[in-house]
């Protein structure tokens, strides 16, 4: 077996290998053509291993659909398309008391716990989060998928059940346990680039996005965990155990909303 430096980059050395079943080994023609080889490997290496690191880190920031769009060129102000989906928006409860109180480093420790009890199941069951905002959480599961708003309440059970999880591990620290709020709606969003000229955030706008938000400020007024609107216990109401809650007028729409809570 033969091993050469493949190419020196930011300090870092890049091995490749050579074996062969050739009794005796490599002979000197052999050995003068694999160095010929070598920067073209080199080449062909670091281009795979940029795109891997691209992809790596926009599946990391924006995640995983969103990411195949930038890199397909989906980078240009005011692109976007139009998706059906049931959103999801959830917000921690006195966040402000938290941060302006616990010692930094505890604070970012709860935030990545909750979110961790939050996202993975949103991330199992389908569901894609768009972005953290502070204390809160941006998600929609496209409705391509005819499971999508099952899988929505799905992830938002097992979501809850990690947050009891985290609220019993948090008790035995002396912390007090942490209270949130998901509002839920269904319906068309603009799923695209806006942005200044020179910086430009992945997101979804409209009227569905606005309603999710405005229920989800509702949780705290109606005591509810979770609460959904009729558009959306429409596609799962047979299915799941919904509590009505009632009709509410809802900031910024005209006609109340008919609301109803999950317990999951």
């Amino acid at each position: 077996m033969l091993a050469w430096p493949l190419y020196h980059t930011l300090g870092k050395r890049h091995m490749v290998t050579f074996a062969t079943d050739r009794p005796g080994g490599f002979d000197d023609a052999h050995i003068a053509a694999l160095l010929k080889l070598l920067p073209i490997l080199a080449l062909v290496s670091e281009i795979r291993m940029k795109n891997r690191l691209a992809r790596t880190l926009l599946e990391t920031y924006v995640g995983s659909h969103a990411g195949e769009l930038i890199l397909a060129g989906a980078t240009r102000r005011g692109s976007g398309t139009t998706v059906s989906a049931a959103t999801m928006i959830c917000d921690l409860r006195d966040f402000t008391r938290i941060s302006d109180n616990w010692p930094r480093d505890d604070v970012i420790d709860l935030l990545n716990d909750y979110f961790d009890a939050m996202s993975e199941p949103i991330a199992r069951h389908g569901g894609e989060i768009l972005k953290f905002i502070g204390d809160g959480l941006l998600a929609i599961f496209p409705l391509n998928q005819p499971s999508a708003c099952a899988d929505l309440l799905r992830a938002v059970a097992e979501a809850r059940q990690a947050m009891v999880a985290l609220n019993k591990k948090n008790s035995e620290t002396g912390r007090a346990p942490l209270n949130y709020g998901i509002g839920v709606h269904v319906g068309d969003v603009m799923y695209g680039n806006i942005g200044s000229r020179t910086r430009l955030d992945f997101t979804v706008i409209g009227p569905a996005v606005n309603m999710a938000s405005r229920l989800e400020t509702l949780t705290k007024q109606l005591g509810r965990t979770v609460l959904l609107s009729r558009a959306f216990a429409d596609f799962v109401e047979s299915d799941f155990d919904l509590e009505r809650v009632g009709e509410y007028p809802v900031r910024g729409f005209s006609d109340p909303i008919e609301l109803f809570a999950y317990h999951g």
